[in-house]
């Protein structure tokens, strides 16, 4: 009869592996996170600009949220005149990431 002389780490491997796959599916579920952040950064981007140079032509500060909103759903939306530019800041958190754009553009500009 053989007898195992390392009776003690029986299933260790099993519990390696259990954390191991853990510390794999932590890191997967932030780069999915990141990701998504990344993609809402970009569209909130887009649309604060859009609605920058919608303000700038004189349109409603619903229309102009709601420019955003359309986009980035949730996102709170600031317009604010500075100087000759009217500039839209709008931020959202995503995932837990706080995200944020601002756009501006030249009042009364076409």
């Amino acid at each position: 009869m053989i007898r195992d002389g390392l009776g003690g780490d029986r299933g260790s491997v099993a519990a390696e592996f259990a954390i191991a796959m853990t510390a794999v599916a932590v890191v997967v579920l932030l780069a999915v996170g990141m990701l998504g952040a990344a993609g809402r950064q970009i569209l909130l981007q887009d649309a604060v600009a859009d609605a920058a140079r919608l303000a700038s032509r004189g349109e409603g500060g619903a229309r102009v949220s709601a420019v955003v909103q359309a986009a980035v759903p949730g996102a709170s939306v600031e317009i604010s005149d500075e100087g000759d530019l009217v500039c839209v800041t709008a931020a959202r958190t995503v995932s837990g990431i706080p995200v944020s754009a601002r756009g501006c553009a030249l009042a009364d500009g076409w």
